[in-house]
C-alpha cells in the first residue's frame, strides 16, 4: 500500500471506507459537516461500481440526501464544499474539496438507487424529497500512516 501512487491511494481509501462526512457553507459563513452515504464503496454498493469506474480519474461523486434538506438550500447559495472518507482504524483518509451541485437527473437518480431507501423516499427513485448531489474536485488531500498527499484535479 505505501507503494502506491497518491490517485490510487486516494481511489483505495474511497473505495474501503464505509460512510463519508459531507460539508456544506451555512449563511452564516461556517461549515456544516453530515454523514452521507458512500456510494463509492463496491462492496456496500455493488449496482453502483460501474457509475464510478467512469470516475476514476477525475474522482466525480454523487450522493443522494433528501431534497427538503439544509445542505440542498446551503449547496444553491455557496456551491463550495468537500467530502471527506475515512478508515480511522487503518489511520487513512482522504479529502475531496471542489463545487458541489444539486443534479435534476431521472436515470442518475435510477442509476444510484438503493432500495432500502424506499423508507426514507416512498416514491422510489423520483420520489420528490430524493435528489442527486455532485461533487467536482478540484483538489485531494489525505493521510495513510504518518504519509500524506495532496493533488490536484483541475482549476484551484
Amino acid at each position: 500500500m505505501e507503494n502506491l501512487a497518491p490517485q490510487e491511494l486516494a481511489r483505495l481509501i474511497m473505495e474501503v471506507a464505509d460512510r463519508a462526512y459531507l460539508t456544506t457553507m451555512a449563511d452564516d459563513g461556517y461549515p456544516r459537516t453530515r454523514a452521507v452515504l458512500n456510494l463509492r464503496n463496491p462492496s456496500l454498493y455493488p449496482d453502483q461500481a460501474d457509475l464510478f469506474d467512469r470516475h476514476r480519474q477525475d474522482f466525480l461523486v454523487y450522493v443522494t440526501t433528501n431534497t427538503s434538506s439544509t445542505r440542498v438550500a446551503q449547496i444553491r447559495r455557496d456551491p463550495r464544499g468537500s467530502l471527506y472518507y475515512c478508515h480511522p482504524k487503518r489511520y487513512r483518509g482522504v479529502l475531496l474539496v471542489g463545487d458541489l451541485a444539486v443534479i435534476d437527473d431521472s436515470a442518475l437518480r435510477h442509476a444510484l438507487w438503493n432500495e432500502s431507501w424506499t423508507m426514507y423516499y416512498p416514491g422510489g427513485p423520483d420520489d420528490p424529497d430524493h435528489t442527486v448531489l455532485r461533487l467536482s474536485p478540484r483538489r485531494v488531500e489525505g493521510w495513510h500512516g504518518s504519509g500524506k498527499f495532496d493533488f490536484a484535479l483541475g482549476p484551484t
